[in-house]
C-alpha cells in the first residue's frame, strides 16, 4: 500500500511541476512520518524517499539510530528552545523558527557541535490563532536580526496553511508566502540566501507546488491516517 500510495504522490507531484512550468528537481518531498514506525519508514526510504519530516523532538531522537544515515531528517514542528540541544547535529533543516529567541539558542548549539543549521522562518501567514509562526509584517524584520547569528543558515519560509476541503482555498495563502519570499530576496540580506519554500501538505500540495513550494510535506496521502 505504502508503494502505491507514494506511486501517486509522485505522479501528482509530476503533474503539477509541469502544470507549472517547473522542473522535477524543483521540489523535494519531505515524507511526513511522526507516529509512524521505523519499518514503515524504511519501507517509504526503499522506494527512494531520503527526506522525512517529524514533529516532536522525541520521535527523531528514538527513530534516528533506527535507520540509514542517509536519511535527511526534517523538524517541521515547534521546538522549544530546550530541545535544540538534541537535534543540533541530527536534522538537516528546521522549518519552524519563529522567534529570534530560538534562532539565537539553534546558533548556540550549532557553534558547540561545529555545525551549519539550515533553518527556516515559520509564518503564521492566514494569521490563525491556534498556529504558530511569526506575521507576514514581522518575518522580513525577524530575518535581518537572524542573518548576523553565526552557525545559522537561512534559507527561506514554511507556513502551515489552514485545513481545507478544496486546496484552492489556500492558494492566495501560498502566493502571500512566495511574494514574501521574493521581497525578501530583494533586500540582499546579507548571509540570507532565501530560495526554500516549505508549503503545501497532503490536501494541497499540487496548488502549493504551482505557487513556487520547494519542499512539500506530505503525510497522511503516504502513510495512510494515524
Amino acid at each position: 500500500m505504502l508503494k502505491e500510495n507514494l506511486e501517486n504522490v509522485r505522479k501528482e507531484i509530476s503533474a503539477s511541476v509541469g502544470k507549472a512550468g517547473r522542473k522535477g528537481t524543483d521540489v523535494t518531498l519531505i515524507a511526513v512520518s511522526k507516529t509512524k514506525s521505523a519499518d514503515m519508514i524504511k519501507e517509504v526510504y526503499d522506494q527512494g524517499v531520503r527526506d522525512f519530516g517529524e514533529n516532536r523532538v522525541q520521535e527523531i531522537i528514538e527513530k534516528y539510530p533506527l535507520l540509514p544515515d542517509d536519511i535527511r531528517w526534517h523538524l517541521i514542528g515547534h521546538l522549544q528552545t530546550n530541545k535544540v540541544k538534541y537535534i543540533i547535529d541530527k536534522v538537516a533543516m528546521i522549518h519552524s523558527v519563529d522567534s529570534l529567541k530560538l534562532a539565537e539558542e539553534i546558533s548556540r548549539q550549532a557553534q558547540k557541535k561545529n555545525v551549519t543549521m539550515d533553518i527556516l522562518i515559520e509564518v503564521n501567514v492566514a494569521a490563525e490563532e491556534s498556529k504558530f509562526g511569526v506575521s507576514c509584517d514581522d518575518a522580513i524584520e525577524l530575518a535581518e536580526k537572524i542573518s548576523t547569528l553565526p552557525g545559522i543558515r537561512l534559507r527561506g519560509y514554511m507556513t502551515v496553511a489552514p485545513f481545507v476541503t478544496d486546496p484552492e482555498e489556500n492558494r492566495a495563502v501560498f502566493a502571500r508566502l512566495r511574494q514574501l519570499l521574493v521581497d525578501t530576496e530583494a533586500k540582499n540580506i546579507d548571509n540570507v540566501t532565501m530560495d526554500c519554500l516549505s508549503m503545501g501538505m497532503s490536501g494541497d500540495y499540487t496548488v502549493a507546488i504551482e505557487e513556487g513550494a520547494t519542499f512539500i510535506r506530505v503525510g497522511t496521502k503516504i502513510f495512510g491516517g494515524r
